[in-house]
């Protein structure tokens, strides 16, 4: 796949391999067969860390090469169906519902400056002429980034790969090739799949059924019969989303992560076909296994913070708990008693306090998440919305951050 006037070349260190990665050893050996890989992502004058790293005993470090071993040794594929259809609806233009990137001439152009213009309005010109450069240059950023991811994908289409892994300083581990890969957002992880496949069995289908209603997004706090259930009232939009995911109803286009929910449709429907019976078909596909924030999960059991346990599901329930539901909640309710005390930033925020645009905060405050890229990363939601007010963009996730922090301590007030 190309879209662009001249090759694509990429380093060795960027792309999957075509045969299992160098099992760690050490912390010298592993990874890649003929480039050196760093079994920890540090900064070229991190010396005492690697002074650190170089006089840990061997035997402390089994278990995270273990961890890392076996993560390489999974053997991946692309998941052709999901591919063919991105390409398509990148080649016609992008789609930003899709979140597949529209290319940089899409931007709208600016507006000329005349000498008619008072001073106040050549100002309004040049500042939307700052913003618009401001903006094709984001897109460019973007639409870069899935043409690798496309390209990528389509030279390995027929082909097993191997994604070798290390770590970074905390311990958190990714796959080395950046592009093409199972992390990511919606679209880069519907594009892989297991090239080892296994048997449905008697359950297989209902736990494919589970998982596409958990990418729907809209049944996060139903038990697993609730969502079966739902599964079956959904079925021939499932099925009319496999056969004509551009010509038909369109309905996984309505998903919190279409793409995804496109190839679960499309996985569904080809056991469904199958002469034996779904039971009998061959999956590759995989389906998540998540906890509900794991290092708040942490945090509340390591304080015995009953409140805390309850919010990410530590204590038995029969329904789930959504933790960013409800750190959402209390931002709200100190949004609209700032919004009643006449603060305006509050006031422009009324029906924006979201769980999507709070979640990844949430989510990485037990990491170390800094106020500073805790807002970046609200401001990053709060763009993708397009009522919302962009001059607001920056002040209001200054505020939503310091709203959001403030409501992790109340809820996690034993942690």
């Amino acid at each position: 796949f190309r879209a662009a006037a001249e090759d694509l070349l990429f380093d060795i260190t960027l792309v999957p391999m075509l045969s299992p990665p160098l099992p760690w050893t050490s912390y010298q050996t592993g990874g890649y067969l003929m480039a050196k890989t760093d079994i920890i992502r540090l900064p070229d004058h991190a010396l005492q860390q690697r002074q650190r790293l170089k006089e840990t005993p061997a035997d402390q470090l089994y278990p995270p090469l273990d961890s890392l071993n076996q993560l390489g040794s999974i053997p991946w594929q692309v998941n052709k169906p999901v591919l063919d259809t991105v390409i398509e609806v990148f080649n016609n233009g992008g789609s930003a519902k899709l979140e597949i990137p529209e290319p940089p001439h899409a931007c709208p152009a600016s507006q000329p400056v005349n000498a008619s213009m008072s001073k106040q309005e050549r100002y309004e010109v040049y500042r939307q002429r700052m913003l618009v450069r401001r903006q094709k240059a984001e897109m460019y950023s973007l639409w870069c980034d899935a043409l690798y991811k496309l390209s990528l994908a389509n030279h390995f289409r027929d082909r097993i790969f191997w994604l070798p892994h290390n770590m970074d300083f905390r311990g958190r581990v990714y796959p080395c090739p950046p592009h093409l890969n199972h992390l990511g957002a919606d679209m880069s992880r519907s594009l892989l799949y297991f090239a080892q496949g296994q048997p449905l069995g008697p359950t297989g289908l209902d736990w494919l059924k589970i998982h596409l209603v958990n990418l729907l997004g809209t049944k996060k706090r139903e038990s697993m019969k609730a969502r079966l259930e739902y599964a079956e009232t959904i079925m021939s939009d499932i099925l009319d989303s496999a056969e004509k995911p551009l010509t038909g109803r369109k309905w996984w286009m309505e998903s919190e992560t279409p793409w995804q929910t496109l190839g679960c449709c499309m996985e569904i429907y080809t056991a469904l076909q199958h002469p034996e019976g779904p039971e009998h078909y061959i999956s590759h596909f995989p389906v998540h296994q998540d906890g509900s924030c794991n290092g708040l999960q942490h945090y509340a059991a390591l304080g015995r913070d009953h409140a805390g346990a309850d919010s990410v599901n530590l204590l038995p329930k029969e329904l789930p708990q959504d933790v960013y539901s409800c750190v959402a909640t209390l931002v709200e309710r100190e949004r609209a008693k700032d919004s009643a005390a006449g603060v305006k930033v509050a006031q422009e925020l009324d029906g924006f306090v979201r769980r999507k645009v709070i979640k990844q905060t949430v989510m990485t405050t037990v990491y170390g998440v800094t106020r500073f890229g805790a807002r970046l990363q609200i401001a990053k939601q709060l763009k993708d919305i397009d009522s919302f007010p962009k001059e607001y963009v920056w002040p209001a996730s200054t505020y939503l951050v310091a709203k959001t922090f403030e409501s992790l301590r109340e809820m996690f007030n034993s942690t």
